[in-house]
């Protein structure tokens, strides 16, 4: 009876490493499987990435367009529903920041900002330290007084 403990390759399924430059007799020796000219057949010789032999690279030919902001904040989105399903579902404190979110798998990220936005709606007033929050999020944790605070 085959179990993962007992497979095995099939016979001649495997091959020993080629060794080249073991002499004529090996069959791989003289020019070790290099050809006989060229940049590539020389020793130390590296092409750099995207080298096309003198040819124009695909890097420049093609057009560039748009614009990258290099210094564009990403953030993590958290509705507020979901705040109160977690209050609800895990029975949580309602001191809320990024370390409660993560643990609890409402961030994927632990260091990647995260933003409160006003979708669903907030039954309990809760203190949240977040690195973002909509108007209209901090206006529904504010009505039940519950406390923003904004990091940075």
């Amino acid at each position: 009876m085959k179990h993962i403990g007992n497979l095995a390759k099939a016979a001649g399924a495997t091959h020993s490493k080629k060794r080249v430059g073991r002499g004529e007799g090996s069959g791989r020796g003289g020019t070790s499987t290099r050809g006989h000219n060229g940049q590539k057949s020389r020793s130390g010789a590296s092409i750099r990435p995207g080298f096309e032999g003198g040819q124009m690279p695909m890097n420049r030919r093609l057009p560039k367009f748009g614009f990258r902001n290099r210094f564009r904040v990403e953030y993590q989105t958290v509705n507020i529903g979901r705040i109160q399903e977690l209050i609800d579902a895990r029975n949580i404190s309602t001191d809320i920041n990024a370390s409660v979110l993560y643990e609890n798998g409402v961030l994927r990220k632990r260091t990647m900002p995260f933003k409160v936005l006003g979708n669903g709606e907030l039954n309990v007033a809760i203190n949240i330290t977040a690195d973002g929050v909509t108007g209209s999020a901090k206006e529904k944790i504010e009505k039940l007084g519950g406390k923003v605070v904004i990091n940075g």
